[in-house]
């Protein structure tokens, strides 16, 4: 049996044994990168290089140090020392992002100016055909006239209300027409109607011809004399002196007139008074 200080020679070396082999350990360790790769890694990247392969049609496929595919095209994205798939998805995300930007980009300048062609109107030309072409920025000589059509328009609409005011019956006339001279003769004259009836003489009236066209519009007589019975008309001569002669113009007039009108004949002892 040893001895108790060979037991304890034996311990001791064994003792300085255990520290050698631990001191070389950790000395090894920190001069090394510790590889934190499992098998499963390893397992998914190679069946993914090994499908990028097939796909891409024998596209060369580069391990780097770690077992990680790269192709011709990726890069480091992530910054971990290796190109894998985490590179590739961010590539491809980056990529989806600039596409994204350059499309709304487009939209945004589409709307602030739309790519539309200029109405003929603004388009200024060079040569014979470009007569007449309104300056860009101007109106068009055309939508200048219908600007003048609408106010003219719009002025013959005011005269003749205005004209339609000054009594309940008006005679549209023309002062050289035979048949606005007998009308005019009839009413004025065998008749006496209150209001006194206001006589327009379209020929020397500077919008008669204007008035005479709206008058044709409104009533469908584009012919003097035109009779009106508050704003509505009876006719021209041949009607009011048919009228006359069967005796039913007072009654004609006075029931369109209303209240407002007033008439008889002027020669006295006649039966058709009123």
């Amino acid at each position: 049996m040893p001895s108790a200080r060979r037991l304890r020679a034996l311990l001791l070396l064994a003792l300085a044994v255990v520290i050698t082999i631990l001191f070389f350990t950790s000395q090894y360790q920190a001069t090394h990168e510790r590889d934190t790769r499992t098998i499963q890694d390893f397992y998914h990247k190679t069946v993914n290089a090994m499908d990028n392969k097939r796909g891409s049609g024998g596209a060369q496929i580069i391990m780097s140090g770690k077992g990680a595919q790269v192709n011709h095209e990726a890069k480091d994205k992530d910054g971990d020392g290796s190109v894998d798939e985490d590179d590739e998805q961010m590539a491809e995300e980056m990529a989806d992002r600039l596409r994204a930007a350059e499309q709304k980009a487009k939209d945004l300048a589409n709307a602030k100016a739309p790519l539309k062609p200029d109405s003929p109107g603004k388009v200024v030309g060079v040569g014979s055909s470009a007569g007449g072409q309104g300056k860009k920025g101007k109106p068009a000589p055309e939508d200048v006239d219908d600007k003048e059509e609408t106010d003219e328009e719009h002025e013959i609409e005011v005269v003749l209300n205005e004209i339609l005011k000054k009594s309940p019956t008006i005679i549209f006339s023309k002062s050289y027409c035979q048949f606005s001279k007998r009308a005019k003769a009839l009413l004025l004259e065998k008749y006496s109607i209150d209001p006194e009836p206001h006589v327009v003489e379209l020929d020397l009236h500077p919008l008669g011809k204007k008035l005479q066209e709206k008058l044709g519009e409104m009533t469908g007589r584009r012919t003097v004399p035109n009779i009106m019975i508050n704003g509505k008309s009876i006719g021209g001569s041949d009607d009011i002196a048919e009228l006359d002669r069967i005796g039913t113009l007072i009654d004609k007039i006075k029931s369109m007139g209303g209240k407002r009108v007033s008439m008889k004949e002027r020669f006295v002892g006649n039966s058709n008074k009123a």
